[in-house]
């Protein structure tokens, strides 16, 4: 099995929002981020993924298996990391364990008392004395100590300090050593993607933009500078989106190889961040909208 997730021709529908036909994959073995802006859709797909959402139609597939039939399996090899508490706060950590190990035939009591250790977490302290790092800690030593062969991460470095962020990113990437994880990764904190993802999907206004490895975005995706006389209507029609100023333009490319056909020296091609690919798809489906 190639894919630890699949979801296929997916809808779902509420509140106003619309995920539409929506069609993504997860590699096993794989670091993918999961990138969109607020409202975008990502926490509605990891709702649909957990379980916790039912699509109106299309399939949902978790290590090749569907939950009406295998809820319970696929479960068992998940682990779940949120952006926020989700504990009993007035309990320990210790006492928190005890709750938690309950479904999972595989608990490890020794594996989760190692990561307590690494992660110099005190267990017999009240969960509301723990600093927002620690509690992403705490989230990520229950999460790994049933053997879970997923690990999926809502928004898990939002609110936490840079050094933290850089530690727990270490943390992941050492996790990712013995090839049998696979972690999905939603973030808007884009940077954090840049050392430790192997693919990336994008999703925008509940619509699959693209799934691809990071060395092809960085060939087909390129930002573009130049002067405001190689613009014209033709010319235009070549980038996602386009910023105009009284020094020139500025502009995002999906397909680089083109625009070096098309203008040559004549423009600067830079390598584009997660975010610059993100303002500048918004901002062109904006300009859609208006025509």
């Amino acid at each position: 099995m190639d894919n630890v997730i699949e979801l296929q021709h997916v809808h779902k529908s509420f509140g106003g929002f619309h995920l539409k036909d929506f069609s993504m994959t997860v590699k096993k073995g794989f670091v993918t981020g999961f990138i969109g802006g607020n409202g975008a859709g990502k926490s509605t797909t990891i709702k649909l993924i957990m379980n916790l959402l039912q699509p109106d139609s299309g399939t949902i597939t978790v290590f090749g298996l569907n939950y009406k039939e295998h809820e319970k399996e696929i479960k068992q090899r998940i682990g779940f990391v949120f952006d926020s508490n989700v504990f009993y706060e007035h309990l320990t950590l210790a006492e928190m364990k005890e709750i938690v190990k309950r479904p999972y035939v595989n608990w490890n009591d020794q594996v989760f008392n190692d990561y307590v250790k690494t992660f110099n977490l005190p267990l017999t302290k009240k969960i509301n004395t723990f600093s927002k790092g620690m509690m992403m800690k705490a989230s990520l030593a229950l999460a790994l100590s049933h053997h879970a062969e997923l690990i999926i991460m809502d928004e898990p470095t939002s609110g936490l300090d840079p050094i933290f962020r850089r530690e727990l990113l270490d943390i992941l990437h050492q996790i990712m050593q013995d090839g049998d994880k696979t972690i999905f990764f939603s973030t808007h904190i884009t940077t954090d993607l840049d050392t430790i993802a192997d693919d990336i999907t994008f999703i925008h206004k509940g619509e699959h933009i693209f799934t691809k490895d990071v060395y092809e975005i960085e060939e087909e995706y390129a930002i573009v500078k130049g002067g405001m006389e190689l613009l014209d209507q033709e010319t235009e029609q070549e980038f996602v989106a386009v910023r105009k100023s009284t020094y020139g333009f500025e502009a995002l490319t999906a397909n680089k190889a083109r625009i070096e056909d098309i203008f040559g020296d004549m423009v600067l091609i830079e390598k584009p961040t997660l975010e610059d690919i993100m303002f500048y798809t918004k901002k062109g489906a904006k300009a859609a909208c208006l025509t």
